[in-house]
């Protein structure tokens, strides 16, 4: 790096080092706070022992029942017998006491005839066994009171034994060596773990620093909304990764932050998942989502060979295939006008060579009967058909007939008022205007001379049906198994193969079927529905 801030390695390791230290820390308070708990309760059971030992020796009771003695003589004559007990046992202190609460013994002299001032004390005399802790000039101290009784099971006397308990200090003092290993290896350890921890999240994050990371991904984010394609990345569990500022506009979804969400919340149609299904990619792919047609390319994303999401890229057809419908009926029109003047000339002819031959009655006739044929075909279109751009193809497509010799006629019943919503006019007019074709082409290849094309286009509120049929050189089954491949053809010619291949990708983005019929030198059937 070539500024001046802490690496991640560095980071990563100051704080596992940290962590390591604090949690050995607390950990450490943890047990010498039980070590202390024990130490309180084994000294205060030690206690209790003592001076029940105490308690029960012979002499004791003797000396406290001898009225002819004084304190002072008593203390004399327990003085050496209690010093004994108190050295064997390391006790800090034992006391012995008459029913008056006089002390007969105390490691102070100066205390020993005096009176006893201690405010736990009231319940020994009265024949109790309990133990307490006070603190003390030595500090805190566990204390058992045990009473003394005579062979006649009066007490006349109390044993009070104390043992100072050990301070946190004291713990740590006597366990210094075990702590201090302790602590160089889980400081040792800790280091070591915190390195190796830190090389490994820095090599899984690609050698790149968090502020580095931080940057791409700004970067990353500013730059998908600056395209003009629309971006939709999600996981492997279908929530969404990325969804750019564009994808938002086509697609006319929410400016909320979908990051997040899962795809089939916000696009139930997106098709983005079935990438993960099949994990293959598929370009150029127009479909329609959220009543958007958009050309899409949808791509798995791969690490180190795994599959862990898809990304669709995709363009808004929509204003495209507007213009294109527009150009398509303007095409069609161009070529019915083409048409119409290259049969015009004819006729024009055939006029002029009747005339010439002085027969003006049959050229009359001859010109009202084709402007008669040709106004109804005009009105059937005009009024049957609710679409200009149709009605210009199947205009073009009648004349074109009548130029290759083909008569083409349309069902009177015939009728288009509206399409489905998953499909467009333009889609239209490439799925009919691609099936007429594909039955000239057959026609042309035909020997007989009585060709037929029938056209039929009903439409009801549930369906709609369109029926090309033609009597042209047909098709084995083995040809109908393979037309909606791409590039198939049965023309032998490297300008076919993609008709049928365009109406099938038209069929199933508007979810429609097909139905093909064909018998060889016979003719084909070609039916297709779309649900309204």
């Amino acid at each position: 790096m070539t500024d001046k801030r802490v690496s991640m390695t560095g980071k990563i390791t100051a704080l596992t080092f940290f962590i390591i230290v604090f949690s050995f820390l607390i950990s450490g308070l943890f047990i010498i706070s039980n070590i202390l708990n024990s130490e309180e309760k084994r000294i205060t059971e030690q206690a209790m022992l003592v001076a029940q030992t105490v308690g029960k020796l012979p002499e004791l009771p003797t000396i406290l029942e001898n009225d002819a003695l004084t304190n002072q003589q008593k203390a004399t004559k327990l003085k050496k017998t209690i010093r004994d007990v108190r050295t064997t046992n390391k006790a800090d202190y034992i006391v012995v006491l008459t029913m008056d609460g006089v002390r007969l013994s105390h490691p102070k002299e100066s205390l020993v005839g005096l009176r006893s001032q201690s405010n736990d004390i009231e319940d020994a005399f009265t024949e109790h066994y309990y133990s307490t802790t006070a603190k003390g000039d030595l500090g805190t101290v566990a204390r058992a009171f045990v009473p003394v009784m005579n062979t006649m099971h009066e007490q006349v006397g109390v044993v009070l034994v104390g043992y100072k308990l050990p301070t946190f200090l004291d713990i740590v003092h006597n366990l210094r060596d075990e702590i201090l290993v302790a602590t160089c290896l889980s400081l040792l350890f800790g280091a070591w773990g915190a390195f190796l921890l830190s090389r490994s999240m820095k090599r899984d994050l690609l050698d790149y620093e968090p502020h580095e990371i931080a940057k791409l991904y700004i970067e990353r984010s500013e730059t998908f909304n600056a395209m003009h394609e629309g971006v939709i990345a999600i996981d492997n569990h279908f929530i969404v990764t990325i969804f750019n500022t564009k994808a938002k506009q086509i697609l006319g979804v929410d400016e909320g932050d979908l990051i997040g969400q899962n795809i089939y919340d916000i696009l139930p149609d997106s098709r983005l998942p079935e990438i993960l299904d099949f994990n293959q990619p598929i370009y150029n792919k127009e479909l329609l989502i959220n009543q958007h047609t958009i050309l899409s390319n949808r791509v798995p994303i791969e690490v180190e060979g795994e599959t862990v999401g898809a990304i669709a890229i995709f363009q808004d057809r929509t204003e495209v295939k507007k213009l294109a419908e527009e150009l398509t009926g303007v095409k069609e029109f161009v070529q019915a006008l083409r048409i119409q003047n290259h049969e015009h000339k004819n006729k024009m002819h055939t006029v002029a060579g009747l005339m010439q031959l002085g027969n003006y009655r049959a050229a009359l006739q001859y010109i009202q009967g084709a402007k008669k044929e040709q106004d109804q075909l005009q009105d059937f279109l005009h009024e049957r058909i609710q679409n200009q751009n149709l009605a210009g193809l199947l205009l073009s497509k009648v004349n074109h007939g009548k130029e290759l010799g083909i008569l083409v006629e349309i069902d009177a019943q015939s009728s288009l008022d509206y399409l489905p919503k998953a499909l467009d006019f333009h889609d239209f007019v490439v799925l009919l205007g691609n099936l007429i074709e594909n039955s000239f082409d057959a026609l042309q290849l035909a020997t007989h001379d009585d060709k037929k094309l029938f056209i039929s286009i009903d439409q009801n509120d549930q369906v709609l049906t369109i029926l090309v049929e033609d009597n042209g050189i047909g098709m084995s089954e083995a040809q109908i198994a393979r037309i909606f491949d791409n590039g198939f053809t049965t023309k032998h010619s490297k300008n076919h193969g993609i008709g049928l291949y365009l109406i099938q990708d038209i069929i199933q983005k508007a979810q429609g079927t097909i139905d093909v019929e064909s018998t060889p030198n016979a003719g084909t059937s070609i039916v297709v529905t779309f649900e309204m």
